[in-house]
């Protein structure tokens, strides 16, 4: 299930933003060798200060098995002030309807390969879910990200396609990477859930707690 955590209501998910933060780690920093600041186990920058809106997706245990970051493109944002060489000199996007998703993560060392409910490929179009309904409820029309060519190639099989891209694919370290465009509808909403299975409310009632927060 999905819960939504920003700025008005992190105080109540201490343990979650915990367990994201640690994933985030796990994968940016442990497994893809990411240049990233690592503190006490944990991966956090400084976009994660400016009331970003955290999509976590959280299994039947209560751990943080997938997630991914929204921040509007009003203020500082990743592709305008640490990617920016992929916009060839163009100014960035500046919309209070398009918001930037980024550290997009699942745990794959918890999770299967397969189509069920524990599977990263569940995960994956679960947190899609999530996040693409959460912006259209807040009015955003569309989301963009930097995502390297083995992303891309993951959305465009998993009916979340980008419908565009900007600027040009750039190398960055170890990967290259490319702003993808994608709009916030009901209509690619529902190609992941076709593609997926994933039927009903993804959101975690607002009453509903996990023990120990």
């Amino acid at each position: 299930m999905i819960y939504v955590i920003d700025s008005l209501n992190a105080k109540d998910y201490p343990r979650l933003l915990d367990g994201m933060f640690r994933l985030r780690k796990r994968v940016f920093a442990d497994r893809l060798g990411w240049d990233v600041k690592v503190t006490d186990g944990r991966e956090i920058d400084l976009f994660d200060s400016l009331d970003p809106a955290h999509i976590v997706s959280v299994n039947d245990e209560g751990d943080v098995v997938g997630c991914m970051r929204l921040l509007q493109t009003t203020g500082p944002h990743m592709l305008a002030d640490v990617f920016s060489s992929i916009l060839d000199g163009e100014p960035p996007l500046r919309s209070s309807t398009v918001w930037e998703a980024t550290r997009f993560c699942v745990d794959t060392q918890q999770l299967s390969r397969g189509r069920g409910r524990n599977s990263i490929s569940y995960v994956t179009s679960e947190v899609m879910i999530g996040a693409f309904e959460f912006a259209m409820a807040a009015g955003v029309r569309d989301a963009v990200a930097v995502i390297d060519p083995v992303m891309n190639r993951v959305l465009q099989r998993s009916g979340n396609a980008p419908y565009g891209y900007l600027g040009s694919a750039k190398p960055m370290g170890k990967v290259i990477a490319l702003a993808a465009l994608m709009d916030c509808s009901a209509q690619r909403v529902a190609s992941i859930r076709a593609f997926s299975g994933i039927e009903g409310n993804v959101f975690a009632r607002q009453d509903m707690t996990i023990a120990s927060q």
